[in-house]
């Protein structure tokens, strides 16, 4: 996917081209459906599905578009992470226990924006050893569509842990608890998964 082709489908959708705008979401569903999944069973654990809140962040961005003020893939993004933000906040105060009501009314949209936007940059860095710059992070969205692409085309056991340790963050003995398999295990299946991206990324594959 090229920043030019993006920006492009941009200035369609804007001139009121429905197809052009369609074309944007499907390039960015599976990047928003990770970003979703990553919340819903890791942090939040609402009772719902990542597909139903994939459909009403684009449902709400099809029907907030020309409200839509920017003209390049970044600010795109940007937007529909801020759309997904709104609708996790909406599933947590609507699905949290009854018990944890106080804990409930802490989690604002500013705290859950937070989380999805560390997910994001987990996903940007998935195969590198340290952290981008804000600003490189700006220019690096490119690069996690390709990555929530790749990983959406993985074996399962694979993108299971690729999930688990690279983008909920968790250590290792949480992920062996949470596949029920062992650590040791789990570290060489983390490490295949992680060369089965690689694969997936390099030129021609994906």
């Amino acid at each position: 996917m090229k920043f030019t082709t993006v920006d492009a489908l941009l200035a369609s959708a804007k001139a009121g081209d429905s197809d052009a705008l369609s074309s944007l979401f499907s390039m960015y569903q599976n990047y928003i459906r990770l970003l979703a999944e990553s919340q819903i069973r890791g942090r939040l654990r609402v009772r719902a599905s990542e597909s139903d809140v994939v459909q009403e962040t684009f449902l709400n961005a099809a029907r907030g578009f020309t409200d839509f003020r920017g003209s390049t893939g970044g600010e795109f993004v940007t937007w529909l992470r801020s759309i997904l933000s709104r609708r996790i906040q909406y599933l947590v105060q609507q699905h949290v226990d009854a018990q944890k009501r106080d804990v409930r009314r802490e989690v604002s949209l500013e705290t859950v924006g937070r989380w999805v936007d560390q997910s994001s940059v987990r996903l940007e860095t998935v195969l590198q050893a340290n952290e981008p710059s804000p600003g490189a992070r700006l220019e690096n969205h490119e690069q996690s569509v390709r990555v929530a692409d790749a990983l959406a085309s993985l074996a399962e056991d694979y993108r299971e842990v690729l999930m688990l340790r690279s983008i909920e963050g968790l250590d290792f003995p949480e992920v062996a608890d949470r596949m029920e398999r062992s650590h040791g295990a789990v570290r060489m299946l983390w490490l295949r998964a992680v060369e089965a991206l690689r694969d997936k990324l390099r030129p021609g594959q994906t």
